[in-house]
């Protein structure tokens, strides 16, 4: 009776993990849009990748020469680095765009563009060349991609990482007709240790990171259209975000937290998305351990590196080329270097003029996307001896699911919460 006596009356406690924010290259400070073309980035890009790629040729091919597209002489193997542009029959044109709203008839849009017409042109600085042959399926690439192989990686550190979880979850679109705000609730109430036995509080605890990966919010329909609301739709407009401010408050009192936004959310469009402000936020802003972040967002979690994206650089690879399942989209974007291949061709992003944030230098150990139709995971293998964690993370809102890992060993498992009733 006395064990039990002091068992019943043991405290629990959150275990905590050191945190450093990677976000700086996702940044737009100063940068102002002033009619830029997005050359820039596109040479920025291919210098980059002519470094890195030149630096990989001795060991690949060391017996063949290095030339530009002018310098291609007929029969003769040679090396060329350079962009490949996607020639595509079924690509949208903004021209088609602006037909439809001129016609009764809308155009059908097919959810994927790819066509057995479709080819491939590799284009540098001198001039573009058309690639034939079978080395190079055009459903598999996309514009603007060259394979570089999975980047160099620091090795995950000694320290112990045992008995500790991170907790991700996207597509909560609060606001929404899809989403029980009960399942939210439920969520909530498990990662901050209200719900279940002691036992089950004693696995919250544990929980020592929370990434919630966009679309947290939607916006009812028709809202924003540009013209002055009517008090009743300001109050429609606002309520959303009061009741995510005040689940997210339940959160970061216990643990830490980070927010990126959406395509949905009240964010700017083209990527890198800038954090949400944080006077959407009153109430869970003013816990230190809430964050704002940017979409894409890197951090690390004692020493463990995080790379992470809402979604839409892999959707936008979905509509122009093909693969088994989502999860080889979300490789080839590590095994390219490259987080969002098809920007700014038909991905919105920042006309950055001197640099391209979303080359990927480092190899993470944990690579997620949010927005995802379903859950997936799979661990990936590099030559260099990489080794990163995927993980595709379904949207909450039409499933009910989160995903946890375990940071000691990169393990996966997902939380399930439903709100069926029996009478």
């Amino acid at each position: 009776m006395e064990a039990m006596e002091i068992d019943s009356e043991k405290n629990l406690h959150r275990k905590h993990s050191t945190y450093k924010l990677l976000d700086e290259r996702f940044g737009i400070q100063k940068e102002m849009y002033r009619g830029q073309q997005y050359s820039q980035i596109y040479f920025a890009r291919l210098h980059m990748m002519r470094t890195l790629l030149y630096s990989l040729v001795p060991n690949w091919k060391p017996h063949l020469p290095v030339c530009r597209v002018l310098g291609l002489e007929r029969d003769k193997e040679c090396i060329i680095v350079g962009t490949l542009y996607k020639h595509m029959k079924l690509k949208p044109c903004v021209l088609d765009e602006y037909s439809k709203t001129r016609t009764v008839t809308p155009l059908v849009k097919p959810h994927n563009f790819v066509h057995p017409d479709d080819h491939l042109i590799l284009e540098d600085e001198s001039g573009r060349v058309k690639l034939s042959g079978n080395v190079l399926s055009p459903s598999v690439y996309v514009t603007d991609v060259l394979e570089a192989g999975l980047p160099p990686q620091i090795e995950l550190p000694l320290k112990s990482r045992e008995g500790k979880y991170v907790v991700f979850v996207s597509g909560l679109r609060v606001g929404s007709s899809s989403l029980n705000p009960l399942q939210f609730q439920l969520l909530v109430d498990h990662i901050t240790g209200h719900l279940g036995d002691e036992k089950e509080q004693g696995i919250a605890a544990q929980i020592v990171h929370v990434v919630i990966a966009g679309n947290s919010i939607e916006v009812p329909h028709g809202l924003l259209n540009g013209q002055n609301l009517a008090s009743k739709d300001q109050s429609r407009l606002s309520e959303p975000i009061k009741e995510l401010d005040i689940l997210l408050t339940q959160i970061a009192a216990g643990l830490s937290l980070d927010i990126m936004p959406g395509i949905y959310d009240p964010a700017n469009f083209a990527l890198p998305q800038q954090p949400l402000n944080r006077c959407l936020f009153p109430g869970s802003s003013a816990y230190n351990t809430f964050r704002s972040c940017t979409n894409p967002h890197c951090f690390d979690l004692d020493d463990v590196r995080f790379l992470g994206t809402s979604g839409q650089n892999i959707d936008d690879l979905d509509k122009y080329s093909e693969a088994t399942d989502k999860l080889d989209f979300i490789e080839r974007t590590l095994r390219w270097r490259h987080l969002a291949p098809t920007a700014p061709n038909t991905l919105g992003c920042y006309p950055f003029t001197d640099r391209d944030p979303f080359l990927i230098e480092s190899c993470p150990h944990v690579y997620f996307v949010g927005n995802q139709d379903k859950y997936d995971s799979r661990l990936v293998k590099g030559s260099d001896g990489q080794m990163v964690r995927l993980i595709s993370i379904p949207k909450f809102c039409e499933t009910g699911v989160a995903v946890v890992l375990n940071l000691g060993n990169l393990e996966c498992h997902t939380l399930s919460f439903g709100t069926q009733f029996s009478s």
